[in-house]
């Protein structure tokens, strides 16, 4: 499970590339933090179920920043 981490963290590292080769800097830091996050997670060995468990948080935090950008600052 440390492994999907990383390779988590090394896809939204090739994202944030494309989103500063696209000349939008401040998702492209966005994703190179969040990047640096599951990389530092992928090494901690934890276990699959603590990871489990942050990816479930994360999945939540972002879902509802998703939804909430979409609803009020789309216009």
């Amino acid at each position: 499970m440390d492994r999907m981490f990383r390779v988590l963290g090394f896809w939204l590292l090739v994202i944030g590339l494309m989103f500063m080769a696209g000349h939008m800097n401040i998702l492209a830091l966005l994703f190179y933090f969040q990047a640096a996050i599951f990389f530092v997670l992928g090494y901690l060995k934890y276990t699959e179920r603590t990871y489990m468990l942050l990816f479930g948080g994360y999945m939540v935090l972002a879902f509802t920043g998703i939804v909430y950008w979409s609803f009020f600052h789309v216009g």
